[in-house]
């Protein structure tokens, strides 16, 4: 039983799912910044059409943020919670002063394409390690996130 967590799942491989769920919500928020940012700077004829998606897309960020630092916390570990944490641990880097459809939108796409490449990387753990709750968690999550990419690639190629 001393390998064990509140939740029943072995203390190791529940470490690495704390570490990588971390590495998830730093770019969530980099991520959260980001379209944030497109929102509020969008230019052009695609104004009304992107400043309401971007807002679409912040919101579900908040709520995944929430989410995964609860799930961090579940798992009997700290969520990051600093700017800095998120910086120094985000593949998904800052924009800056991005006001153009396909540029707000071709970032948007990369953000979310790693975004996907991590959540596979913690579903392959959580399933290896028997834990549901962070697979229920992500699968949702991934399901949206493929979607909205597919939906921002055709706006592009369209």
């Amino acid at each position: 039983m001393q390998d064990l967590t509140v939740t029943g799942l072995e203390k190791k491989s529940n470490q690495e799912l704390a570490t990588k769920l971390n590495e998830l919500l730093a770019n969530y928020h980099i991520y959260y910044q980001n379209v944030r940012g497109f929102h509020w700077n969008i230019k052009g004829s695609n104004f009304f059409q992107l400043h309401a998606k971007f807002e679409e897309l912040y919101t579900n960020a908040l709520t995944r943020i929430d989410e995964i630092a609860e799930r961090i916390l579940t798992l009997g570990y700290t969520p990051l919670h600093s700017f800095s944490e998120f910086i120094g641990n985000s593949s998904i880097k800052e924009t800056h002063n991005l006001t153009s459809d396909r540029e707000t939108v071709g970032t948007t796409i990369e953000n979310i394409t790693l975004l996907i490449k991590l959540e596979r990387e913690i579903l392959k753990l959580a399933d290896e390690s028997g834990d549901e709750g962070t697979e229920d968690l992500l699968s949702t999550d991934l399901n949206e996130n493929e979607k909205t990419l597919w939906m921002l690639n055709a706006f592009l190629n369209g």
